[in-house]
């Protein structure tokens, strides 16, 4: 059984005349934990309004008792964050306590909301927006209404989070489902969820919209295409930015995202790649440069895009300038790059600056590229999985080297092999990793690196 200690500001004193449990916060600072203490849970009724107030103190210092305390400090700083821009329009202009209504219409809602910020008492604004209510501020019905439920609820098994009671970080992993080729499929994902709860990380896959308040976690994992113009890019930026542990970083999203800073960034590293020009015109000069410099076909690259997508092959000039053309209505800037056939192109998996998997991507059929975006049946070409020992050196050199160009997090580096050397096409941030297909080698443990990495990570943070 939990002894339950209700703690409260000094001057709250009416809570005390209706409870025998009562403690002050500076009894709870002074005289506990106690020897030999049965387990105890923490019900914080001070106000946590404010960064490092008493109420904040309180729900850190029960964590870090190991006692059990409502709100946790993660509830406490996601309420407060200005992240939170949880919209909650059917309790708008409501008070709830403990998750509970009298009326039947909300009882869904309610108990939505206080699943997602447990808290003894929440308040929607007219804007739906979600605040910590605070005792002081509740007049004599609504007081009465309190000390009600809260009876009820110190009283009752306390459910909050008991799935995640073992798990030390949580962590969200972004998802697409309505994406064609997603980075990770659903079996993969299961695999990354199963293997972070092993490392004590507490996953959920989640879409864009079911991430209510980014605070509320320790770690961001994308597994949804990424782009510089896009939600996931401000994203990462925005957990970043609150402490998380984000792969892919944002920097890393905005390097690899963008063909041009990658070209430019191999050029200045001297990373081993094809001859590739930067175009921003489709003048006489420039086309008659592009024909003494390339023989055709000629590769045409937008500088956003990923799986394939705005790679084009153009077979003379008159393509070229149409293509261009077209491009340009999009883009201030085309990559051209030289044209080489290889019948596969290597994927090097690398995180922090180690190759963790090696496959071998073939060309869609009687296509020359890997995906075949007009194609119905034979959208991609076939592969072939192998240990990271086995790739030729040069390979393995060229995509390490390339990928410290952009940083040290999870990089898929596509490169082509020709006449014993390597030639770095691009690095990207959210590499594919499918289930039987980039873990047919090292099967789990592909998945337990990668959630390890994230253990590393959020252990030096020191924070959890």
């Amino acid at each position: 059984m939990f002894k339950t200690l209700i703690v409260v500001d000094n001057n709250e004193q009416r809570i005390a005349q209706n409870f025998e449990n009562v403690i002050t916060f500076d009894t709870y600072l002074r005289d506990y934990p106690k020897h030999n203490e049965p387990k105890t849970r923490i019900l914080n009724l001070c106000d946590t309004g404010q960064y490092l107030s008493k109420g904040y103190y309180c729900s850190l210092l029960a964590e870090a008792r190991q006692h059990q305390v409502l709100p946790s400090v993660k509830t406490i700083n996601a309420l407060r964050s200005d992240e939170h821009s949880s919209r909650h329009m059917q309790l708008q202009g409501r008070t709830v306590f403990f998750g509970q209504t009298h009326c039947e219409d909300d009882i869904k809602a309610t108990k939505a909301l206080f699943s997602q910020y447990p808290a003894p008492i929440l308040v929607c604004d007219e804007q739906g927006v979600v605040k910590q209510g605070a005792i002081a501020a509740l007049d004599d019905d609504a007081f009465a209404e309190f000390v009600k439920q809260l009876s009820s609820f110190t009283e009752s098994v306390w459910r909050i989070h008991d799935k995640k009671r073992r798990y030390r970080w949580d962590m969200a992993i972004l998802v697409d489902h309505q994406e064609k080729v997603p980075p990770s499929d659903k079996d993969a994902i299961a695999k990354f969820i199963k293997a972070a709860a092993k490392h004590g990380i507490y996953a959920q896959a989640l879409t864009f919209d079911e991430i209510t308040s980014i605070a509320q976690y320790d770690a961001l994992f994308i597994r949804q295409t990424t782009a510089i113009d896009h939600p996931t890019y401000r994203l990462a930026s925005k957990a970043q930015s609150l402490g998380l542990v984000v792969i892919d970083d944002a920097e890393s999203i905005l390097r690899c995202c963008n063909k041009v800073y990658l070209h430019d960034a191999f050029n200045y590293q001297k990373v081993p790649s094809l001859k590739t020009h930067v175009v921003a015109d489709t003048s006489t000069d420039t086309i008659e440069n592009l024909e003494t410099n390339f023989t055709y076909p000629l590769v045409l690259k937008m500088p956003e895009g990923s799986f394939s997508k705005g790679v084009f092959k153009v077979q003379n000039r008159e393509e070229l300038i149409a293509k261009l053309t077209e491009l340009f209505e999009f883009s201030a800037l085309v990559l051209a790059q030289e044209y080489m056939y290889t019948e596969y192109d290597w994927r090097v998996g690398v995180l922090n600056g180690r190759a963790i998997y090696a496959c071998r991507y073939l060309m869609a059929r009687n296509h020359w590229q890997i995906y075949n975006h007009d194609a119905k049946r034979f959208f991609s070409g076939g592969f072939e999985t192998l240990p990271t020992f086995e790739l030729p050196k040069v390979v393995l050199d060229a995509a390490l080297k390339a990928c410290k160009t952009v940083g040290k997090g999870l990089y898929g580096v596509d490169v082509k092999e020709h006449q014993g050397r390597a030639y770095v096409l691009e690095v990207n941030d959210n590499p594919s990793i499918d289930h039987k297909v980039e873990d047919a080698y090292l099967g789990d443990e592909l998945y337990m690196i990668i959630m390890d990495e994230f253990k590393q990570r959020l252990e030096a943070r020191g924070r959890g």
